[in-house]
């Protein structure tokens, strides 16, 4: 089974016009604690599953805004959130992404992160490499926590957690540069990719939050581990820890629950 980069670019683009739809941004549901879904969600989410159904229909869909039950990792698999950063399109932020991945035998082989606000398209393969709009991109070389720009992930969904994360983020604060938030973890996992920020945290992310980005950063040179400092299974909700590959292993210890 081929299937282009070239493709899959050009058919993530298509939804850029959702996007930029204010009228179907307000139209908003209440899923949870601070966890929405708007009526761009849902569009964009039913345009790429048709769209990747009628050029792959060998391939099941795994979309954040549907049922999963039925998915079988044993056969190849698309993994998409149609809109990573839905309370930033509510607010008109402009910092949202579409996040599409595809697990095969047992990996993401292919991912995409794609910001069309910007019209940055961070793609990568496995074994071929990361890039924007085309470019070779690398992770940052960043060898120490103080000369390094943090990005935090403050799981809005999980208030319970605040007191635990503010103490770690506080932490971190203080021996590194700056921090920073986003509010779109596929985002922050590119910006680790084209060295943009030094590493990324998050807890209890979903597999549609991070499976693109885990790619990138792998293939830009980075890591990416859970809080323990273990592998990722992209098949499972997972904390994220994604550095440059040396960052990340000084964050260990902050991350850990006290």
């Amino acid at each position: 089974m081929k299937i282009e980069m070239h493709q899959l670019t050009e058919l993530v683009k298509e939804v850029t016009p959702l996007f930029r739809d204010k009228e179907r941004a307000a139209m908003v549901q209440t899923k949870g604690v601070a966890d929405f879904v708007t009526q761009v969600d849902f569009q964009v989410q039913e345009y790429m599953k048709n769209r990747l159904a009628a050029l792959y229909p060998e391939i099941q869909f795994m979309g954040e805004e549907k049922n999963n039950e039925e998915i079988d990792f044993s056969r190849p698999v698309w993994i998409l959130d149609p809109v990573d950063g839905t309370t930033n399109l509510i607010h008109d932020f402009r910092a949202s992404a579409l996040s599409l991945a595809l697990w095969q035998d047992g990996q993401i082989c292919k991912g995409i992160v794609y910001q069309p606000y910007t019209g940055e398209m961070f793609t990568a393969e496995r074994g071929g490499g990361a890039f924007l709009n085309g470019a070779t991109i690398h992770a940052s070389s960043a060898k120490t926590l103080t000369e390094s720009l943090i990005s935090i992930g403050t799981s809005p969904y999980r208030k319970e957690l605040a007191d635990q994360n503010f103490r770690n983020f506080k932490e971190i604060f203080l021996q590194c540069a700056d921090i920073r938030r986003l509010g779109s973890a596929a985002m922050e996992l590119a910006y680790v990719a084209c060295g943009r920020i030094d590493a990324f945290f998050e807890r209890n992310l979903k597999p549609w939050d991070f499976a693109a980005g885990l790619l990138l950063v792998e293939e830009a040179g980075g890591a990416v581990t859970d809080f323990s400092g273990a592998p990722v299974d992209a098949r499972h909700p997972s904390d994220i820890l994604a550095g440059n590959g040396t960052i990340g292993g000084l964050l260990l210890p902050y991350c850990k629950e006290t």
